[in-house]
């Protein structure tokens, strides 16, 4: 510790830099934090959905055809990136979006989230999750 104290006294402008760069990083995962989405089991979105959420599988037409969860509606992702005019009835309802891993799904929540929906959800694992724990798929 006291080797710790010389060391700041002897150079005040790099341990004055590491404390700042440590305030910057944690400033930036608050933020990120804040800003993310929250994201949700496949159990829980089954909860969610028979409590009246919405359901929105941002997976290219193609692919939301060869199976998706019962009730989804398909507005694929670079759509919800342009803004979404079909979807602004939902923002004062309960959001779930999903894609075939969570990742996609998880970059349209947070745009959700800007454009001023209030709660918006990503299924953790997307379909593949959801698949994982046998819940049901349709075609069409």
């Amino acid at each position: 510790m006291d080797r710790l104290l010389e060391y700041i006294g002897n150079h005040p402008l790099l341990a004055g830099a590491a404390g700042l760069m440590a305030i910057v990083v944690l400033g930036f995962e608050l933020r990120q934090r804040v800003h993310s989405a929250a994201s949700v089991s496949p159990g829980e979105v089954v909860r969610l959905m028979n409590a009246g959420a919405a359901l929105v599988d941002v997976r290219a037409t193609n692919q939301f055809k060869d199976g998706h969860i019962s009730g989804a509606r398909n507005v694929p992702g670079d759509q919800i990136a342009g803004g979404v005019a079909a979807l602004d009835k939902l923002k004062e309802k309960t959001v779930i979006v999903c894609c075939d891993s969570g990742v996609t799904s998880g970059a349209a929540a947070r745009k959700l989230t800007q454009l001023g929906f209030k709660q918006v959800y990503n299924l953790r694992g997307g379909l593949s999750a959801w698949r994982q724990d046998n819940l049901p798929v349709v075609r069409g």
